[in-house]
């Protein structure tokens, strides 16, 4: 195996590892894990923390499609896939994961595929489905070029993609960097360092928009969009308000596979 690839399969253990121990959202609940009560209050808070998402992921839209989430997380985007009538496949690196969300599957009587695979190495067949969705993940796996390709080659021609990935000019990371670079007496350290050293597991990576069109680059009606979230609000304060899309922590892409 090459250094490189030696390199990147022991930095994704440790993702790995990291996400394992927390799941993501898991700190939004004071309920027993695996509750009715635990799903709802997490639920609740992404509610109140991205109240956009609705529109954006457009789970009504995804009634009888096939849809593959990668990397559900705790499942609070994927059971609203399922809840609105998709025909819905859910990935994700962690065995935690995936048995949190087919416990949720169980108590509401929802019927959906989920299981461990990894976003670099889908194991689906070309052109697979009608959507693709992946909320904050692809910037965490070491070969985040790989995984949108990958996106890409699952998704059926006409069909829709849907990705978050990290913004790199955010209030986000200009705080971080302040915080952990500026005031911790390490001011050559660049945007990219602090976020792969700081922000949640190790790697993780934000792009521009510039970046984050080329990873995607193919798509028909590609956007690149900001969106401000009150993390931005909680790193700067009041100063975030002055510029709440240009600078959000959010990049949301779309696009559409050529037919």
């Amino acid at each position: 195996m090459p250094a490189e690839d030696v390199v990147g399969a022991r930095l994704k253990e440790r993702v790995r590892s990291y996400w394992e121990a927390e799941p993501c959202g898991s700190d939004h609940a004071t309920a027993s894990e695996g509750t009715p009560d635990y799903y709802e209050a997490i639920e609740a808070r992404r509610n109140e923390l991205e109240p956009f998402i609705p529109q954006v992921a457009d789970f009504a839209g995804a009634a009888g499609k096939t849809v593959l989430e990668i990397g559900v997380g705790i499942g609070t985007d994927f059971i609203r896939f399922v809840r609105a009538g998709a025909r819905a496949t859910g990935i994700d690196l962690t065995e935690h994961a995936v048995a949190l969300v087919r416990r949720r599957l169980d108590l509401e009587g929802l019927d959906a595929e989920v299981r461990i695979a990894d976003a670099e190495a889908l194991p689906f067949a070309d052109g697979s489905f009608d959507r693709v969705y992946s909320w904050g993940v692809l910037h965490h796996t070491p070969d985040t070029r790989r995984a949108a390709q990958e996106a890409i080659r699952v998704l059926a021609a006409a069909g829709e993609l849907t990705v978050m990935l990290y913004h790199r000019h955010s209030w986000v990371s200009y705080g971080l960097w302040f915080r952990r670079a500026l005031l911790g007496g390490r001011p050559w350290q660049t945007l990219a360092t602090v976020l792969a050293r700081q922000m949640e597991s190790e790697g993780t990576k934000a792009y521009t928009v510039a970046e984050a069109e080329a990873l995607f680059v193919g798509l028909e009606e590609l956007s690149v969009e900001p969106f401000a979230t009150p993390y931005d609000r909680s790193m700067v304060g009041p100063i975030a308000r002055f510029a709440p899309r240009k600078l959000g922590w959010f990049l949301v892409i779309r696009g559409r596979k050529p037919t």
